[in-house]
């Protein structure tokens, strides 16, 4: 069965989500049923646990599992003790196929957000066993890569939101919790309709839904067009509630015109020889190398209020005698501030292998599989490409500051996720550095992160350290080797002394010259702010 029509997002979805909750087809409650091994397998695209998980059952968790995940035909006599049947088959989530029913989308439990129930609506991942699929405009479910962005996102209160590229809704689903107003945009409409599927089975405030690449369709100013038998979604509901401190503090976005308090992209950003119209829509920009990536970051400051965040996840090539920080960094609007974090890198042949894999070119004719290798290999050859990079890219519009702060960095260590606080902090902490000189530092107070553990290396036995680490556990999950003076220092701030004095009372304490410890302070002290492990006292 191929390409089958969408659901319409209409009336009988409210009936479908409350069957949904009903049955516990929730996160936690499939992971209940089907134990974690098989729940984990079952998000990784692995159906086998999970059917041996369920064979024999007929409950309502394993009906609803087999329907939308496993994408099984089911009897209709089944199907009926699960959810409203004729409900579901009007609204287009399920198809009569004799005395069975199948699904026409997957339905796939998610919740990133605590007491949130909410289900993401894809198209089946293409592979072996999969139904069929519209080709390359396939629309694909939560990933890895969504569950990354939605955990780095800055979660503040704004007035107006973009997911520009929305797929299947991860990004804009998020967005609407935080968001008086969400915009999505996508140039597949397909992925448009999925949006608009995934808000309204979750029962989430609708978006306004814009169909083209990039930003074209925002400076077009239309909405996208309803297609021929489809809906343009439901109404938009009531938006996130925001307390008064919020509104004192000040929406960004709020009142702003077209600009947006916020834009976050899960784009296109495969690296891949596919010319415009080929490829997979999903995953194949159409534009040479990190084209696409560089348009977007290059463009962000148009469309963002003063003190706006767009927050990009991006592929770049590390390209024969260039620098990649610098190559990366140009992309920046000049006004705007940038955090950009790579957080690994892979050779040609590897990222070529990469993708190749996750479009099943492997499972096919051995020798189209080489001539495909082949022709992504002589691309990286002819753009002089010789790695390809994997990370994120947060920009921070500051109108009339004149050159931003672009922060450039290789972080291959572990993070704690969620990450979004981290984004904030970062841009406070260097807005803090930038306008603090060595001597105004030493003015201020501190109060040492609550997550910072302090580390003490040395041999057994020995009185002294070697070294003293201090680590944080939260965020970026940063170390710094530190002397006994900055440790100790550290550990006295409690946001009731300036730092000069603490290192006053230290000097004094062994026997140091204060002039030369507060002169030496600027070499550690700063780090310690940039990385969090001090923040201002308020």
């Amino acid at each position: 069965m191929s390409n089958p029509r969408l659901p319409e997002p209409g009336p009988g979805t409210a009936r479908l989500r409350q069957a949904l909750l009903a049955a516990s087809f929730t996160p936690e409650g499939l992971r209940d049923r089907l134990g974690g091994p098989a729940e984990a397998a079952l998000a990784r695209g692995e159906r086998v646990p999970a059917r041996r998980a369920l064979r024999g059952a007929d409950d309502a968790p394993a009906v609803l599992t087999r329907l939308f995940l496993l994408r099984e035909p089911v009897a209709s006599r089944a199907a009926e003790g699960a959810l409203p049947l004729d409900t579901a088959v009007e609204g287009g989530w399920l198809e009569r196929d004799g005395d069975e029913v199948r699904a026409t989308v997957d339905v796939r439990p998610y919740a990133t957000d605590p007491g949130r129930d909410w289900w993401i609506v894809s198209d089946a991942r293409p592979g072996p066993g999969a139904p069929g699929s519209p080709g390359r405009d396939v629309v694909l479910g939560a990933g890895g890569a969504s569950a990354t962005l939605a955990g780095l996102t800055a979660r503040r209160p704004v007035g107006r939101a973009l997911d520009l590229g929305s797929g299947c809704g991860v990004q804009t689903l998020h967005a609407t919790t935080h968001a008086r107003s969400v915009t999505a945009t996508d140039v597949n409409p397909r992925a448009l309709r999925m949006t608009a599927l995934t808000l309204a089975l979750s029962g989430a405030p609708a978006a306004e839904l814009r169909e083209g690449s990039l930003y074209e369709p925002l400076e077009r100013g239309r909405s996208a067009p309803a297609r021929p038998g489809s809906s343009p979604g439901p109404r938009p509901g009531p938006g996130p509630v925001f307390s008064e401190a919020d509104r004192a503090g000040g929406l960004r976005g709020e009142g702003e015109g077209a600009g947006y308090g916020l834009i976050v992209s899960n784009p296109p950003f495969v690296i891949s020889p596919a010319a415009p119209g080929a490829g997979l829509t999903y995953r194949d920009g159409g534009l040479a190398g990190d084209e696409l990536c560089r348009r977007l970051v290059a463009g962000s400051a148009a469309h963002l209020v003063d003190g706006g965040l767009c927050q990009v996840l991006a592929n770049w090539e590390h390209v024969s005698g260039e620098d990649w920080r610098e190559r990366v960094a140009a992309w920046v609007p000049r006004d705007c501030d940038a955090w950009i974090v790579q957080r690994e890198v892979q050779d040609v042949a590897e990222y070529a292998e990469l993708w190749l894999r996750d479009a099943g070119a492997h499972r096919g004719d051995p020798a189209a599989y080489e001539a495909a290798y082949e022709a992504w290999l002589a691309e990286f050859a002819a753009r002089g490409t010789e790695a390809v990079g994997f990370g994120w890219i947060a920009v921070r519009r500051r109108t009339g500051a004149g050159q931003g702060d672009h922060r450039v960095e290789d972080w291959p260590h572990a993070v704690a996720q969620p990450l979004g606080e981290s984004v904030w902090a970062h841009f406070e902490q260097r807005d803090f550095l930038r306008d603090h000189d060595d001597a105004a530092l030493l003015r201020a107070q501190y109060v040492l992160a609550d997550d910072v553990v302090q580390e003490q290396i040395g041999t057994p036995g020995e009185e002294d350290p070697e070294h003293v680490v201090l680590r944080r556990r939260q965020g970026m999950m940063a170390a710094r080797a530190m002397d006994t003076v900055g440790a100790g220092f550290a550990g006295s701030c409690d946001g009731t002394l300036p730092a000069g004095t603490i290192l006053d009372a230290i000097a004094q304490l062994i026997g140091e010259d204060a002039v030369a410890l507060r002169d030496q302070s600027g070499e550690w002290l700063r780090p310690l702010v940039e990385q969090g492990f001090l923040r201002p006292a308020r």
